[in-house]
């Protein structure tokens, strides 16, 4: 079970960058945080946390960090925090891995071979990019490991997320990935521009509200759907169809962490069971690796057969679901994970977060989950007669992991499995890496340089065939029209250069 839960937000303050805490300061920050929380005594994150309860913890997890790197994060958090557990471990990279490892900690702990494990995780991209920007590029003292330092368990594995042809065409971050998707569901729904525009609005300006009333948030503005949606000198366009309040905030300076116990060792450690939140399911899978080799560019079925197979685990159905956090990086994951679990997006008496996501609540690298884990164990706290359910999302839309908890414990024990095998049963569309000639637009995006000039179209085409491929528009004038009317449907020759000539 989940004993405690700690968040820590270091906002912008005037300080000089060498003078803010370090991603091992903020994790220790956040464990103490979660140590005090487990005690039932929040005011011990600052007089000194239950010591026992640190000295007990035998595996320390820590997720893997986008704005640094050391040999051995898990090892320099224990160093942070003057504990010395058996297990030292760090995962790679994902939005879905926070939730997965406590997967595993949680089977871990069921089979007896760990009684207390953490959970951490820390981004400071906002101090290293203020460090930067300043006159002096103050040096960051964060801490050395010589490169001889053991190495933690490695959790999890990793692969290049695109193809050789999607990484030449310009699909590179997730900025150039994301809109891709976000445009293909507005073709497959026959939207307009100015329709598709308002919804992402909508849909983002709920979640900046939700921000607002969250104490750990980056940003608690409420902001409307205009204000998000319209292009200014602050909220400049990045990737058609969205500006900078419509994608993920990595500038932030953010931890969180989580502590799981055996009943047993929380009854040894004098912990109160009064706070205890309980997981109840997991389910992990993985889309059709590419997005070359996608059926579509708008579903998840990853996501749809994982959450079926979460909400069996626990034994209940998604309207008996009550706080709910989708992962949020972008407002087309969102929009993918409300329809494969079958939940409505527009529903006010039912938001699809509990933080404000991962641009107003703060997205810290692959650890945004950790934070929605720690407010769900408040909203279960505070309203116990409902399970909850919180989502990951790793890669361009890649890997999965769907959670489900309870203030109770499940009458069947936790249980997680894998529905990797429903995935891969599905159809994957045929790529073509060679393909000139004839084709269609499946979907597209523009990207922006950061003065607001659209630099080069990424299309995802179809061939005479129906093979996927991948073209670039560069001329300006169509640059400008595919920003103002309908790309997707549009036909063209696609070039031996890559370069397609839209009809």
């Amino acid at each position: 079970m989940l004993v405690g839960v700690g968040q820590v937000t270091d906002w912008p303050d005037g300080r000089d960058p060498a003078e803010r805490p370090g991603p091992y300061a903020l994790m220790a920050e956040a464990v103490r945080a979660a140590a005090a929380d487990a005690s039932g005594s929040p005011e011990g994150a600052q007089s000194g946390t239950p010591r026992a309860l640190l000295d007990a913890i035998e595996s320390l997890r820590v997720v893997g960090m986008l704005g640094w790197r050391a040999p051995n994060l898990a090892l320099g958090l224990a160093d942070e925090l003057g504990c010395a557990p058996a297990e030292l471990m760090v995962s790679a990279i994902g939005g879905n891995m926070p939730q997965a490892m406590l997967f595993d900690a949680a089977a871990a702990i069921i089979r007896g071979e760990v009684d207390v494990a953490v959970v951490a995780g820390a981004e400071c991209i906002y101090t290293r990019r203020a460090a930067r920007r300043a006159p002096d590029h103050p040096a960051l003292n964060w801490g050395t490991q010589d490169a001889d330092t053991p190495p933690p368990v490695a959790f999890g594995t990793d692969r290049m997320p695109v193809t050789e042809l999607e990484l030449a065409r310009g699909i590179v971050v997730a900025i150039d990935a994301y809109p891709l998707m976000e445009n293909a569901l507005r073709g497959a729904r026959g939207w307009s521009l100015e329709e598709h525009r308002a919804r992402i609005g909508t849909l983002w300006s709920s979640f900046s509200e939700v921000a607002a009333d969250n104490p750990y948030a980056w940003s608690r503005t409420a902001r409307s759907a205009e204000e998000i949606m319209t292009v200014t000198e602050g909220n400049r366009m990045v990737s058609f169809p969205y500006p900078k309040l419509a994608m993920a905030n990595l500038t932030v300076d953010q931890s969180a962490a989580f502590i799981c116990c055996s009943v047993a060792a929380a009854r040894r450690l004098g912990l109160p069971d009064d706070g205890w939140v309980f997981p109840h399911s997991g389910a992990e899978a993985v889309d059709h690796w590419f997005l070359s080799h996608r059926e579509n560019l708008y579903s998840s079925p990853a996501i749809a057969a994982a959450g079926r197979q979460a909400l069996t685990l626990a034994g209940v159905g998604i309207d008996e679901i009550g706080p709910i956090d989708l992962y949020s990086c972008f407002p087309i994951a969102v929009s993918m994970g409300a329809e494969a679990l079958g939940l409505p997006i527009d529903d006010p008496a039912r938001p699809l977060t509990l933080t404000g996501g991962l641009t107003f609540g703060g997205g810290p690298g692959n650890n945004y989950v950790s934070h929605s884990i720690a407010a769900m164990v408040a909203a279960l706290r505070e309203a116990p007669d409902a399970p909850g359910l919180v989502t990951g999302l790793g890669w361009y839309a890649t890997k999965h992991a769907v959670g489900v908890y309870g203030a109770k414990p499940p009458e069947a024990g936790f249980r997680v499995q894998n529905a990797q095998a429903e995935v891969d049963a599905l159809p994957q569309c045929r790529s073509d890496a060679t393909a000139t000639g004839p084709v269609a637009v499946e979907t597209y995006t523009v990207t922006f340089d950061r003065g607001g000039r659209p630099e080069r179209a990424i299309l995802a085409l179809r061939t005479k065939d129906d093979a996927r491929t991948w073209g670039n528009v560069l001329d300006a004038a169509t640059l400008a029209e595919l920003t103002t009317s309908e790309g997707c449907g549009r036909t063209g020759t696609l070039g031996a250069d890559g370069i397609v000539a839209l009809a």
